[in-house]
């Protein structure tokens, strides 16, 4: 379906993003939707602290700071490339005239937002469990591919562990 995406007639743009370079930061409105091409990046937003990594995308994935996206507001969320990435970008505004001209995009896109629901439900269960072991098991299991596309220090914060405890866990 996302090739349907890509070849529907939604005019998509390509960019290119240097490592560490921002798609949409923080106190912004993202009227836009980005299809990775080449690359990963990170979804986070800040605390006192420091950065808190909630989602990652790399090759094949589209990503979206999903509050501002279907809100039309603010958002808290960074999106930032990790490593040289390559997107292609479309407008809100063009993306929805591409979902609502089809009931079978419209039913694309229903899927599309209940995986995400049914994602943050098991993020939140992630989060709960006390045991990094745990954690990192029902990711491993959850999205295999994370490990090889994103670099461990980044997983380690999204597990909310030390990069030594994830290290020491994926050599058990």
């Amino acid at each position: 379906m996302v090739e349907k995406i890509l070849q529907g007639g939604i005019h998509w743009e390509k960019r290119e993003f240097k490592r560490n370079e921002f798609l949409k930061i923080s106190g912004s409105t993202d009227h836009q939707i980005y299809y990775i091409e080449k690359g990963s990046v990170i979804i986070f937003m800040n605390d006192e602290k420091e950065e808190r990594i909630i989602r990652f995308g790399y090759k094949g994935n589209i990503v979206v700071s999903l509050d501002s996206f279907l809100s039309g507001k603010p958002s808290d969320l960074f999106i930032q490339a990790i490593k040289k990435t390559t997107v292609q970008i479309a407008s809100k505004n063009d993306f929805y005239e591409f979902i609502r001209s089809d009931q079978e995009n419209m039913n694309f896109w229903i899927k599309v937002l209940e995986d995400l629901v049914l994602q943050q439900l098991e993020r939140e269960k992630d989060l709960l469990i006390n045991s990094p072991r745990e954690r990192f098991q029902r990711v491993l299991k959850r999205s295999p591919q994370l490990f090889q596309e994103i670099p461990n220090k980044y997983i380690a914060n999204y597990l909310r562990m030390s990069a030594e405890t994830l290290s020491r866990l994926k050599k058990s």
